[in-house]
């Protein structure tokens, strides 16, 4: 018997898709990026683009998701220090995200121009890596319109905040070159009900803080992000109701905040991410606003938190439809290339649809940030954030799919982002409480919407079915309005196929103005006409255009 020599190519291996920019193939982020103006930070998204795609990071993800935090509440002599370990990987990939400006550094008032639009871009990027370490820059990131409340805190801790040096450890802020902020806001009995707080607050007439009034909390925070960052907003009930707190681990002084970690959350996904259950007993808090105004003071923190979200839940599904068309270009069945099956395309082509969309509207998102289109963003960020992050889960779960039975082993790495996937639709509001919050918005700022109608409008006449769709929106939203002063709970009823409607024909617009027509005339078919089927696969088109679409979506 001869012995025959075993190559890749004779038994039909898929070579591990290594080795590439992650963002530079990506031909819609690219667009996006010099659409709206962040041309000057184009070679550093390439560099992080190579890293991302480079063979040590997805050894970092993988070490990382292997061997989760650990907590550690007493040392080896029994003092209490509520100390989490993390694997080495964790700080490799932390330190690339800082120096990158994933955390706060686009707030700083040096900033180059579009800087938001080149962070939200190399958060795309980067989350294709891994996801669950990107909570602690989500929070620094957000924790800057919420520290405008108070003009010292602001100057003291955005320089660190968006600092470019990562510094891990609990030593003074004052000591560190850079500093991460975190969440400690939601409690067992509430959850996202934050008037239900039971922490309370009393005032210090003195204290080990830099700036700011003192005051003492004690309470229990159900999910505190990061609990190893060095500072934490916070929601306590202070004399004057319900008011928002600036909470150190570290005093000035040098002395430990009160910070009692009472366990990690065994979660489904984002394991590498130490989610904790904290207890405050008389610890050291800065008072951030008015009292009685914390949750005003949040707002903006919240709406940051959602927008990277659906950012996140972009590149999740950016990087399984990736690894979906990398997969069918290199595996055959059937005597050829499994991208060459008129089905296998359809259901790519399908896939790359959800990814276009969801990164066109990202960035048009990032880009009002950086113009302070505030209106804009007060409807569109939680109207995006409800429809992208529930979409990425259908669509990685598809991708999957697409690898047959090696998508759903854990070393190919789609099952990990599988189980991270469902993470950005509960993280600050579910799919029910952002649907909500825009019928909140309609209501309380009914200019909010007619700014986000109007950036849908500017697609009219591009094609019938998107004018028809933008009239039948409209419509519901005039009856809606009618209907809420009678019965405000058949309104609330219908808010998620709203929110839905309002998603997706936002995404249309913008597919329609700034992508390629095979790509935009699919989506109308599907998404906004209604054509085709429920599930992936099933696009009304021939196949010129899915592999059109497809070759798009990953250059060969």
């Amino acid at each position: 018997m001869v012995a025959v020599a075993e190559t890749d190519d004779a038994v039909n291996l898929v070579p591990p898709p290594t080795d590439h920019d992650l963002f530079s193939t990506d031909a819609a982020l690219v667009e996006a990026v010099g659409r709206h103006g962040a041309q000057e930070h184009l070679s550093r998204l390439q560099d992080l683009g190579r890293l991302g795609g480079a063979p040590r990071s997805a050894r970092w993800a993988q070490d990382v998701d292997r061997f989760p935090p650990e907590l550690r509440t007493h040392d080896p002599y029994g003092r209490r220090v509520d100390e989490v370990e993390y694997h080495p990987a964790w700080h490799r990939l932390m330190e690339t995200a800082v120096r990158a400006g994933l955390t706060a550094a686009p707030w700083d008032p040096r900033a180059p121009q579009a800087s938001h639009v080149a962070r939200a871009a190399g958060l795309v990027v980067w989350s294709q890596v891994e996801s669950g370490h990107l909570a602690p820059l989500t929070t620094s990131y957000a924790a800057i319109p919420a520290l405008r409340a108070d003009r010292l805190l602001e100057q003291v801790w955005l320089p660190r905040l968006s600092s470019r040096a990562y510094e891990f450890g609990l030593r003074p802020a004052s000591e560190k070159l850079g500093c991460l902020s975190g969440l400690a806001v939601t409690e067992r009995q509430g959850g996202t009900d934050l008037g239900t707080s039971m922490t309370v607050a009393r005032q210090e007439r003195s204290g080990p803080v830099e700036v700011g009034d003192a005051y003492r909390l004690t309470g229990q925070k159900w999910f505190c992000s990061s609990p190893m960052n060095d500072v934490f907003l916070s929601l306590a009930h202070a004399p004057g109701g319900a008011t928002c707190f600036l909470v150190p681990r570290v005093l000035a002084d040098g002395t430990r905040n009160t910070w009692r970690i009472m366990r990690l959350k065994d979660k489904a996904g984002n394991r590498s991410s130490a989610s904790a259950e904290v207890e405050l007993d008389g610890t050291w808090g800065v008072r951030l606003g008015e009292e009685g105004r914390g949750l005003r003071t949040l707002q903006g923190v919240v709406s940051a938190i959602r927008l990277d979200g659906m950012l996140i839940s972009t590149g999740l599904v950016r990087h399984a439809v990736a690894r979906a068309v990398h997969h069918a270009r290199h595996r055959k069945a059937f005597g050829s290339p499994l991208i060459d099956k008129p089905l296998m395309q359809n259901v790519l082509a399908d896939l790359a649809l959800e990814s276009e969309a969801a990164t066109v509207l990202g960035m048009r998102l990032a880009a009002a940030v950086d113009a302070t289109e505030n209106e804009f963003l007060r409807i569109a960020v939680p109207v995006a954030k409800y429809w992208v992050c529930k979409r990425a889960v259908a669509v990685v779960a598809e991708a999957m799919e697409c690898l047959g039975g090696n998508g759903y082993v854990e070393e190919h790495g789609l099952a990990r982002v599988f189980r991270d996937s469902p993470m950005n639709s509960l993280w600050e509001g579910t799919g029910n409480v952002n649907a909500l919050d825009v019928l909140r918005g309609m209501s309380l700022q009914p200019r909010a919407m007619e700014v986000l109608l109007g950036e849908v409008d500017r697609a009219r006449g591009a094609d019938q079915r998107l004018d028809k769709a933008m009239d039948e929106v409209a419509a519901f939203l005039q009856a809606a309005s009618r209907e809420a002063r009678r019965d405000p709970a058949a309104v609330e009823g219908g808010a998620r196929w709203m929110v839905e409607r309002l998603a997706v024909v936002l995404q249309a617009s913008l597919l329609v103005r700034y992508s390629p027509q095979p790509v935009s005339s699919a989506f109308l078919a599907t998404r906004v006409a209604r054509g085709g089927g429920v599930l992936f696969g099933t696009l009304p088109v021939s196949k010129r255009t899915t592999r059109a679409i497809v070759d798009r979506a990953l250059p060969a």
